[in-house]
This record gives C-alpha cells, sequence and structure tokens, in this order.
C-alpha cells in the first residue's frame, strides 16, 4: 500500500511540474519551455545516465525519458516495464515504446552479460568439454541447446534465429 501512495505523490509531483518541459512523441526528444538557470527556452532535456537511458528532472525529481513520455501521453505511469522496440535506449518516440513484462523486456537484450567474457556475443559461451562454441537459450522457463559451432559468430548467429522463433516478443 504504501509503494502505491508513492507512486501516486510521485505522479502527482511530476504531473504538476510538467509545464516546465514539451515532448514531441514524433521525435522522442524533450526540450526546455521554461528558461531557468542551467536551462536555456527551447534546449534538450536531461542527460544520458550511465545505462544509456536519457533521464530528465523534473522538480527535482529524476526521471527516466521513456516512462515521462508515457505518463505525458497517457496521464499515467506505465503499469510495467517499457521496451525501446528498435533496442536503441536513448529513442523515445512514442511508437518505439511499448509496455511489456519482465520476461518479454529481457528477451529483448542486444549485449552478452558482462560476465560473458569468452567471445562478448550474445547467447554463445565456450564449451571447455567440446572445445566449440555453444549456443543455448532460456525460452517458455525451458533451456534450450541450439548447438555446438566452430566459430562464435556462427554460434551467435544459429542463436539469433532460434530466438525469433522461440520468443514471441523479442524483436532483434
Amino acid at each position: 500500500m504504501q509503494r502505491d501512495a508513492n507512486l501516486i505523490d510521485g505522479q502527482a509531483a511530476v504531473m504538476s511540474r510538467l509545464d516546465t518541459i514539451s515532448y514531441n512523441p514524433e521525435t522522442g526528444l524533450f526540450t526546455w519551455s521554461v528558461a531557468r538557470p542551467g536551462c536555456r527556452l527551447g534546449a534538450e532535456a536531461g542527460s544520458v545516465n550511465s545505462d544509456g537511458y536519457r533521464v530528465v528532472k523534473v522538480g527535482k525529481r529524476p526521471v527516466l525519458a521513456h516512462r515521462l513520455a508515457w505518463l505525458i501521453s497517457f496521464g499515467a505511469w506505465p503499469n510495467g516495464p517499457i521496451d525501446h522496440i528498435n533496442g536503441n535506449r536513448q529513442d523515445n518516440r512514442l511508437s518505439n515504446l511499448r509496455v511489456v513484462d519482465h520476461a518479454t523486456n529481457m528477451q529483448n537484450k542486444r549485449q552478452a552479460m558482462s560476465n560473458n567474457k569468452s567471445c562478448g556475443l550474445l547467447g554463445v559461451t565456450w564449451n571447455k568439454q567440446h572445445k566449440r562454441w555453444q549456443s543455448k537459450l532460456m525460452a517458455n522457463k525451458k533451456a534450450h541447446h541450439i548447438g555446438y559451432f566452430d566459430c562464435p559468430e556462427a554460434a551467435h548467429a544459429a542463436y539469433v534465429s532460434a530466438k525469433r522463433q522461440l520468443q514471441l516478443g523479442c524483436t532483434i
């Protein structure tokens, strides 16, 4: 209950300050509609955080731009994670945003986990036992072994092909 109250308070606080910014749903850009110290009228609002997402300060609250775009467009916070359909975290055009569940959002990862030091390609690891590149993925809570390959690029290509078939929300 407390979390819901905080979300409502946060939404109200942000909504009350929306007169300071403008959002263009066709371009996905946020600009300042009021000049104030450090913010030129018409200049692009916000900055890019270390994860590659644009963050806009509304009042004193930092808000992820894609969530702010949803709030401005529909009058309420999204009821789940927002997915950038084309994978570009800074493309906040309304046509590029969709609300998805967590599992679908995770299906659209385009980079290997930082702990995958073997080759850096998504879905590919080195298998010491077979001395070949292995491709595998998770879909519908099941592990799917795709195969072993001589080169990481072939393993990755097979991974992407299987991913498109097995994961319905996949956009890569």
